[in-house]
């Protein structure tokens, strides 16, 4: 394609999603030549939402395909590494001690015959050990605060998957600085209504002037300014399964001198759970709650009443947040990514995953002005089905507690009324193992099976396997799986050791 026949796309909004966005297009559109004149229009006068700061672990493929060099990425962003998520409290106590388990990004894969999953539960462990303590290496490198990382680990690379903790503002400066180096035009300007002809958009009025092009990207969060002015009735709620509507932040000094701890706490409160995430220079915490049960005062004094009252707080925010996703993520020569395409509670950290499969779809689908409706139809489905599947999977998080001390928790075990396949599964479940084929052929991006059995297995959902295991023969295997996690942790160093090399 010569340069006169390039495209323009448009992105309105920056963030995450529209930096992220404009990037990915131009890292892969305009790599060799120019095929699409790109361009982000930013407010200088709307924040970025940044309700948590964690991602998932497939993100680092995200950044390693932008290029991005990783030490940078985390100086620039006063990042830390995560290993996963440590939840707390979503059941009741046993013996006076604090229910709690961890959901990491791995799972060892040993046995000759019978998998260690099944072995597991048959060998009656789970009255001595946690799932996740037995059957992965990421719980051993988390009792001690390491990091996935050797001496000589590659970037985006480590002895078992990893994710970050980011600050959300600063990646959005970061990502902004690298995709303007690389061509990215940036207009700041906040735009006040799009020009339409039918479903169409022919430009987009600012208070700078009028922009054209031929594809709009909406990254304007909640407001969905341009997808909105295209279609109504387009939004699926999913407040029936997920009643978390609101939620306050609070940034705080860290809490203790060891540094960042290299996980995610999630701690269930009395309506809803509380989020602290460990960056270089502060720790971020927030408590997602019903806004229909507690008001904004209620739940920023339980937040500060859980934080204790030595919390040195450097900033408090409250969020509307708008549950659920588009019945149509493209419309015309427009589509939605980021919190304007749809929200799932960031209780898994889903977000800048939700982004990312948002642009790389877009890239295969190839955006322009005139498509086929059958384009614009499969990446709707497809997107719509990301959204269903992550609901499901954090629906599971809730509907298995014992907690009945609320009417929040009395009221959660329903939630999977609204996700009849889960039902269903949960009934099969109780007598087998959660395996792979249970979810083959489902929309799953980044949670399998495996991921699935550590939120099961850690909210007591055990199936009941009658058949015995040679003893010798489990002692034998959790032995070897408890010394390859002794033999990552020697071969790691401490999250606060890593960042402290990375900053030299």
């Amino acid at each position: 394609m010569n340069n006169n026949d390039s495209r323009t796309i448009t992105v309105v909004g920056g963030g995450s999603s529209g930096w992220m966005t404009a990037l990915y297009l131009n890292t892969l559109f305009n790599k060799e030549q120019l095929n699409y004149q790109i361009r982000v229009i930013e407010s200088p006068d709307i924040g970025i939402i940044g309700v948590g700061e964690a991602t998932v672990h497939s993100v680092r493929f995200f950044f390693a395909a932008m290029g991005l060099d990783e030490n940078e990425l985390l100086r620039e962003t006063n990042g830390s590494l995560k290993l996963g998520i440590l939840f707390r409290n979503w059941m009741k106590p046993v013996d006076g001690k604090t229910h709690e388990y961890f959901h990491p990004f791995e799972q060892q894969r040993l046995g000759r015959g019978m998998d260690i999953s099944s072995m597991w539960h048959m060998s009656g462990r789970g009255t001595r050990e946690r799932y996740d303590e037995a059957v992965s290496l990421s719980s051993e490198l988390v009792a001690h605060r390491h990091v996935p990382k050797t001496a000589n680990s590659q970037a985006y690379q480590g002895v078992v998957p990893y994710g970050y903790h980011i600050d959300a503002t600063l990646l959005a400066r970061f990502l902004r600085r690298k995709a303007v180096a690389e061509g990215v035009e940036h207009i700041e300007a906040t735009v006040t209504s799009a020009t339409t002809e039918g479903e169409m958009i022919q430009s987009v009025e600012t208070d700078k002037g009028s922009f054209t092009a031929d594809f709009f990207i909406d990254c304007t969060g909640f407001r969905g300014l341009l997808i909105d002015q295209l279609k109504q009735d387009n939004w699926e709620s999913f407040a029936d399964a997920l009643p978390c509507n609101k939620a306050v932040a609070i940034q705080r000094e860290l809490p203790d001198d060891l540094g960042a701890k290299p996980y995610t706490t999630a701690t269930a409160l009395s309506n809803g759970w509380a989020w602290q995430i460990d960056l270089q220079n502060r720790q971020g915490t927030g408590y997602v709650y019903d806004g229909n049960r507690l008001s904004k005062e209620e739940a920023e004094q339980e937040l500060r009443d859980f934080l204790g009252p030595d919390a040195a707080v450097l900033k408090c925010a409250h969020l509307n947040m708008k549950v659920g996703c588009r019945k149509e993520f493209w419309v015309g020569n427009c589509v939605a990514i980021g919190l304007s395409a749809g929200f799932i509670e960031p209780l898994e950290s889903t977000g800048l995953h939700l982004i990312n499969l948002g642009a790389g779809l877009l890239a295969t689908h190839q955006p322009n002005r005139e498509v086929d409706q059958s384009i614009r139809d499969s990446y709707s489905r497809l997107m719509r089905g990301f959204y269903q599947d992550l609901k499901q999977f954090i629906v599971l998080h809730y509907c298995l507690t014992d907690r009945n001390d609320t009417d929040f928790w009395r009221a959660a075990p329903a939630t999977v009324e609204h996700t009849p396949w889960l039902q269903s599964q949960l009934q099969i479940w109780k007598h087998k193992i959660c395996e792979f084929h249970d979810l083959a052929g489902s929309f799953s991006t980044t949670f399998n099976d495996e991921n699935y059995r550590y939120i099961l297995y850690g909210m007591q959902h055990n199936p009941a396997l009658t058949q015995s295991v040679d003893a010798a023969a489990s002692e034998q295997l959790f032995a070897q799986a408890k010394a390859n996690a002794e033999r990552a942790r020697q071969l790691t160093s401490a999250q606060g050791d890593y960042l402290s090399q990375l900053n030299l």
